[in-house]
């Protein structure tokens, strides 16, 4: 009995994540009652929108309370939205929506930032607490709801995947669903609940009453897609972060520079592990209750430039800035009013968190020179429109990370990066190359890019970016005694590492060869390789698991 209790409340410590087993315990039974109710559409809608509801639960606590809330709201807007005919009405529930879910995630994800950033601006003393839980005290008695702010696990994934829905209602690219339970379902969906991928309504609504299918080749492509993102999760991020990267990144000042670097290296593959990892099991476990997602990662240390990267890392995201920030404030064709006020407002956002007020003297100054060269050069206005476009929209999915200095500063620098690759690849002499040394180099030089802006992305504390590279530049010493002490300290790490870049950028084909061979075999030998594989990663790293990284965002 105290163990089922314990299955069926909430801690903290130990929510229904992919690496435990009380979560396959969870999806067994899942799995088990929907053999039997997936052919009734509707209850199969219930039933997983219920079990949902659990999952998230399990994770947040009476945070689900929000989540339920933002299905009914946003459910009844996109209703709305479907049976008016007026133009301006339909705006109207656009913007709410959108007011709706940005105030939501702006309150739970960044109240803390900008209160600290207005004291230190104003300084000021004013604290934050959370007004509805002082309001709920005031029903249900004094202490039965914390006084701060907790940041609801998911929350910016599932406000974007409902603004999107209502957005597309507008532009006419989906109907609204006319069944409560249907849209529930689609927006709580509990593999892609808390960490992505994000899930558009024209690729998955329709899904929803389609008949369960499952063959043979689904089946073992799906339990490819689990236990590699086990593998990548348990093993590729757990290990070589708590045994190397945490140790070195966390204390940089207690190792040489050049391990620092390593371990910089070493953070790349963790995320990648991570967050890939975690889009790979959903993928996969979603592909055996019959929907389909659509893929999020495409061996992006594989890319030849910044760009190429973006079209290849957490590419659910990029497709939705793209779709509902770059494009309507002009995307490649230009500007209008929108892209000139989010300029300013992002300016005046960067100098209340900064403090940097030379940025203001800077944005006068590329105003002079965007007027001159726009009375020089025809065409410059059109470019400078794109890259401002460009910009804003790294400067805010940096910022959709996390509230902090660092992730804008993070998203900024590849938001520049992007630009100049636009410019540089029209007299690039090697755009078009296939010459594989040519290919390496930008591999390379993308692959270094990207680390090196992570420093911005792995750090919380403001100004600690900045140390680490001067700890890195001043102390590097590449001798003896200091690839010792990493052999010594950190050599099944390391091997981990190497083995883990061999396997992501060996070729596609290799990859899609080993699935085939896997699928081709017998259900009961499939079994027995799993078996085996998954006994012994948590028999050589029980001691390694760590909360995924996206689950803060």
């Amino acid at each position: 009995m105290e163990r089922l209790l314990q299955l069926f409340s909430f801690n903290e410590a130990t929510p229904l994540i992919f690496t435990q087993l009380d979560f396959w315990i969870f999806f067994l039974v899942v799995m088990s009652i929907f053999s039997f109710i997936h052919k009734h559409k509707l209850t199969r809608s219930i039933f997983l929108f219920v079990v949902s509801l659990f999952f998230y639960f399990k994770t947040s606590g009476l945070l689900v309370l929000l989540l339920g809330s933002s299905i009914i709201i946003n459910y009844f807007i996109g209703r709305g939205l479907g049976i008016t005919n007026s133009e301006i009405r339909k705006k109207v529930y656009v913007t709410l929506s959108v007011l709706f879910n940005l105030l939501t995630l702006g309150y739970f994800k960044y109240a803390y930032f900008f209160t600290e950033s207005f004291n230190e601006m104003f300084n000021t003393n004013y604290e934050v607490f959370n007004v509805f839980a002082r309001m709920a005290n005031t029903f249900m008695g004094a202490g039965s709801f914390a006084d701060n702010i907790v940041l609801p696990v998911g929350v910016s994934f599932f406000t974007f995947q409902s603004i999107s829905y209502v957005v597309d209602i507008y532009r006419k690219e989906v109907g609204p669903v006319k069944n409560f339970f249907d849209y529930a379902f689609f927006v709580s969906f509990f593999p892609q609940l808390v960490a992505g991928p994000i899930v558009r309504a024209r690729d998955f609504i329709p899904q929803i009453r389609q008949p369960f299918q499952l063959n043979h080749n689904d089946f073992s492509w799906a339990i490819i897609q689990i236990v590699k993102g086990i593998l990548k999760k348990v093993i590729l991020a757990d290990y070589i972060a708590i045994h190397f990267i945490d140790k070195v990144v966390d204390a940089p000042e207690a190792f040489p520079g050049f391990i620092s670097i390593l371990a910089m290296w070493g953070y790349s593959l963790q995320i990648y592990g991570d967050f890939s990892g975690y889009t790979d099991i959903a993928i996969g476990i979603s592909r055996l209750m019959g929907f389909k997602l659509l893929e999020n990662f495409n061996s992006p240390y594989k890319a030849v430039s910044v760009a190429d990267f973006w079209r290849r890392w957490h590419k659910s995201l990029g497709s939705w800035l793209r779709d509902y920030l770059y494009i309507p404030l002009g995307g490649n064709r230009g500007g209008g009013i929108g892209t000139y006020i989010s300029t300013l407002v992002i300016l005046v956002f960067l100098v209340f968190i900064t403090q940097w007020y030379w940025l203001v003297f800077i944005y006068l100054g590329l105003m002079l020179l965007y007027l001159l060269f726009s009375l020089l050069f025809v065409n410059f206005k059109k470019y400078i429109h794109r890259d401002l476009n460009l910009l804003i929209t790294m400067i805010l999915g940096g910022l959709w990370h996390g509230a902090s200095e660092n992730f804008v500063i993070w998203g900024a620098m590849n938001g520049i990066a992007l630009i100049l690759y636009n410019h540089w690849k029209k007299i690039s002499p090697y755009e078009t190359s296939k010459t594989w040394a040519v290919r390496i180099w930008r591999i390379f030089l993308t692959f270094n890019f990207i680390t090196f802006t992570r420093i911005w992305f792995r750090l919380e504390k403001d100004g600690a970016p900045a140390e680490m590279l001067s700890q890195i530049w001043n102390n590097f010493e590449l001798n003896q005694q200091s690839i010792s002490i990493l052999l010594d300290g950190f050599d099944t790490a390391l091997l981990i590492m190497l083995i883990g870049y061999v396997l992501h950028w060996l070729p596609g084909k290799t990859k899609l060869f080993g699935e085939k061979v896997f699928t081709r075999l017998p259900i009961y030998i499939q079994s027995v390789v799993v078996a085996i594989i998954l006994i012994f990663v948590y028999q050589a790293f029980s001691d390694t698991f760590k909360p995924f990284v996206y689950f803060q965002f």
